[in-house]
């Protein structure tokens, strides 16, 4: 059977179409513990000869079900499931990168894979250094000979920067490195990196993915043998995924190509509102022309996701007024869901970064990031327009 479409391939990949018990849904295997029916097979799976789970830390036939579905959405093929995000970031890195190896990271990243760069990997032998913006000159002078990763989010969070991963592919080839792309705010509904020739994608799961705020987990996804590596030092390190975890994962990619093309359709009509709203400084979105990025991000990029962040023309005392005053977004720190989210991301995200690094970083105690869930527009439009009077009354 073919699947070609996104949604096909969400609702069926990697399922068998008849499942133990005559089930609709794959069931969640709650089990640590697989038995052996004696020792001769226990010896042919010693051997490699007999193909089967043996215990938790190495696999869950739940959780390679949406391993497989992954595979097929992101054109790998494979794709290892983590606890979180971030046990999937720090294990593929570990998994890529040896004592005297240098991580060139392009553009902005998730602060806690900076953390991990700067505090834990040079603790380690290996060099990290950031581009704190992506061009092409930028990139091709900041490799070194010992670049062995070059890591890029695609789009960048939170000014949804697009670096351009031809080029970034192009100069990794150049210096043996391999490219890792952080695809999280993307989804494999609005890019496909290894298409581009990127090496491994890697995804928190929690957001996009799961897309109900109801889970944790993280994936990396690329060709057989590199997926092997990290599945490897993964049984190490031990950031698996429970079962439970797995199925509302798999349960959430079943609507994901929906859910996305809403948040796409909606973000950028969000966005059109208020680069037109005059309290409204400036927007960063890549949807609209005004966004450096934005021819690139046509060609790249399918659909400009569902996260829009802007500089309201104000101090930072009337941004938090801003975002009390919203009724339908709701004031936490991820993005992704159903449910539309916000953040003052200099007092959030970045609130342990010193006022000095956070000007570096180019956030302003007036930046908002909104992450837009699958309410009307309409409605959201409403909201922000009500908030906005409040937030600057008079006006």
């Amino acid at each position: 059977m073919s699947l070609s479409g996104f949604s096909t391939r969400a609702v069926h990949a990697g399922e068998k179409r008849d499942k133990p018990e005559h089930s609709l849904t794959v069931p969640i295997f709650q089990t640590a513990t697989y038995c052996f029916s004696g020792m001769p097979e226990r010896l042919a799976y010693n051997a490699g000869e007999v193909d089967r789970f043996a215990y938790g830390r190495y696999g869950n036939p739940t959780q390679a079900v949406v391993e497989a579905k992954l595979a097929a959405l992101e054109g790998g093929e494979a794709a290892v499931l983590f606890s979180s995000g971030m046990a999937a970031i720090s294990t593929c890195l570990l998994s890529l990168i040896s004592q005297g190896d240098h991580v060139l990271f392009v553009d902005e990243c998730y602060w806690q894979t900076r953390l991990f760069a700067t505090q834990l990997l040079s603790r380690m032998g290996v060099e990290a250094s950031f581009l704190s913006r992506w061009s092409p000159e930028g990139v091709e002078a900041a490799v070194r000979e010992n670049t062995r990763v070059i890591f890029a989010e695609v789009p960048t969070n939170p000014h949804l920067n697009v670096p351009d991963l031809g080029q970034l592919v192009e100069v990794a080839q150049g210096c043996g490195a391999k490219v890792v792309v952080d695809s999280t705010m993307a989804t494999p509904i609005n890019l496909r990196p290894l298409e581009f020739g990127a090496g491994l994608v890697v995804h928190s799961a929690t957001k996009y993915l799961g897309g109900h705020n109801d889970l944790l987990a993280g994936a990396v996804v690329g060709d057989a043998q590199t997926v092997a590596r990290v599945r490897e030092v993964q049984a190490y390190l031990g950031g698996v995924p429970d079962p439970h975890g797995a199925y509302l994962l798999l349960r959430g990619l079943k609507t994901l190509a929906l859910r996305v093309g809403r948040q796409n359709a909606t973000a950028l009509e969000v966005a059109r509102f208020l680069e037109g709203h005059p309290r409204v400084r400036r927007v960063y979105y890549p949807g609209l022309p005004s966004h450096p990025h934005h021819h690139l991000a046509r060609g790249q990029l399918a659909g400009f996701g569902g996260v829009v962040s802007f500089e309201l023309a104000g101090t930072g005392e009337q941004t938090s007024r801003f975002i009390d005053a919203l009724n339908i977004p709701r004031l936490a720190s991820s993005f992704g869901g159903v449910e539309s989210l916000v953040e003052q991301s200099a007092y959030t995200s970045f609130y342990k970064f010193s006022p000095q690094e956070r000007k570096e970083l180019g956030i302003p105690d007036c930046l908002v990031r909104l992450s837009v869930g699958i309410e009307d527009p309409e409605d959201l439009i409403a909201d922000i327009k009500q908030a906005l009077d409040r937030a600057f009354p008079g006006f």
